[in-house]
C-alpha cells in the first residue's frame, strides 16, 4: 500500500497536480509492481517561510538516512 506525500510551495494549478499524481501513480505501478488501487498520493502545500521548520529540518535533515533522492540545496538557501 504505497503512500506518496509531496510537500511543495503553494502555487501549482489543479491541472499540474493532477498530472503529477498520474505520473507518480504510473511510476509506482511500473517500478514496484503494485495495482493502481493500492496507491494513495497527497499534496501538502507549505509556504516558503515555513519550509525550514516544517519540512527541511524534520524530514530532510532529520530523516536523511531514509532519503532516496537528496536535494541539491541546503538550509542556507532559506537564510538569505
Amino acid at each position: 500500500m504505497p503512500r506518496v506525500v509531496i510537500k511543495m510551495f503553494p502555487g501549482r494549478t489543479p491541472e499540474q497536480k493532477d498530472k503529477l499524481s498520474r505520473m507518480i501513480t504510473q511510476a509506482v505501478m511500473e517500478s514496484i509492481g503494485v495495482a493502481e488501487t493500492s496507491i494513495s498520493i497527497a499534496v501538502e502545500e507549505v509556504p516558503r517561510e515555513e519550509w525550514v521548520e516544517r519540512v527541511f529540518k524534520p524530514e530532510i535533515e532529520g530523516k536523511a538516512d531514509t532519503l532516496l533522492k537528496k536535494p541539491a540545496y541546503g538550509i542556507e538557501v532559506f537564510e538569505k
